[in-house]
């Protein structure tokens, strides 16, 4: 059990909300739930949910130890695109988690891969992560390598860290992109109003570049290529925000209401490319459009004729 001790700088915020932007690591439906239980104190008595703080509140914050868990083996199918004794390649379908945590423990990629991988995964992410070098959001499509040992997994992440590995993802984005291609370069960070998102940020936040390309252009959206120098969390939703071109369907940093309706993001990672860890040659692997990307371009075809 950790013991959070925060003293308020802002008058008239809510006790939810200053919990989520303060330094402890809670989102703000956390911070609710914790609030419901009795876990916070303002000024050592009980708190109410909707509580407005004064400058100079002391806000004590209890958080209970996590429930031990570690993933189970699934008998799910798998996309397999490659494999060898010391990594794998898998095409994860849309709407499928890369790895278990909160809401998601189950029918995860990596519960899928332990029952088919066994005891041949690497452990330097933990029991929750084992084999996952780099992941893709729950709602993007395609293509993600897993390592079944340490010796792999070290040398592939060190190529994501010196970016050398290759990736490429096709998106939809609303909005006509003038220019035929650009880069976008601008650092990424939590979202201090909401830290269940990212946003382009200087305060306490990491370098990002994504370049871009356009493939083609319908009547209010542009089919575009994107290359990841960098792999923060979210880089390519955020980014083309950032510019004013969110990806469609894009239900976190996307437009409301769009005119083409879409369930989840239209996001595909299509290509991965990398030096195999063992024989030190260079592996590249293409994944084709996902019937999802593929019909909402037809419909785009369509509007714009």
């Amino acid at each position: 059990m950790n013991k959070y001790t925060l003293i308020c700088d802002e008058e008239g915020i809510r006790l939810d909300k200053f919990i989520s932007v303060s330094n402890i690591g809670v989102s703000r439906s956390a911070a609710v739930n914790l609030i419901e239980k009795e876990s916070v104190l303002v000024n050592q008595k009980a708190a109410e949910k909707k509580q407005k703080l004064r400058a100079g509140d002391e806000i004590t914050v209890v958080m209970p130890d996590p429930v031990p868990y570690e993933a189970k083996a699934e008998n799910i199918p798998l996309d397999i695109i490659y494999e060898d004794e010391y990594l794998l390649v898998v095409n994860k379908p849309k709407g499928m988690v890369v790895h278990p945590a909160a809401g998601n423990y189950n029918g995860t990629l990596v519960n899928a891969l332990l029952y088919h991988c066994g005891d041949s995964l690497s452990g330097i992410n933990g029991v929750l992560r084992p084999g996952i070098v780099h992941r893709i959001d729950k709602d993007t499509s395609g293509l993600l390598i897993v390592a079944k040992n340490d010796f792999a997994h070290k040398h592939l992440a060190e190529q994501i860290k010196e970016h050398s590995f290759t990736r490429e993802y096709e998106a939809i984005v609303f909005g006509n992109i003038k220019d035929a291609k650009g880069t976008v370069d601008a650092p990424i960070g939590r979202n201090p109003n909401d830290r269940k998102k990212m946003c382009v940020i200087s305060k306490n936040s990491k370098n990002a570049v994504t370049h871009y390309q356009v493939i083609d252009r319908y009547k209010g959206y542009t089919h575009i290529r994107c290359r990841l120098e960098t792999g923060r969390t979210h880089q390519i939703r955020v980014h083309m925000a950032y510019i004013g071109h969110p990806v469609s369907g894009d239900k976190v940093y996307g437009i409301k209401n769009e005119k083409v309706s879409f369930e989840g993001q239209c996001l595909h990672a299509g290509k991965i490319g990398f030096v195999h860890p063992f024989t030190e040659k260079y592996l590249e692997f293409c994944s084709p459009l996902p019937d999802y990307f593929a019909s909402y371009l037809l419909k785009l075809k369509n509007i714009s004729n």
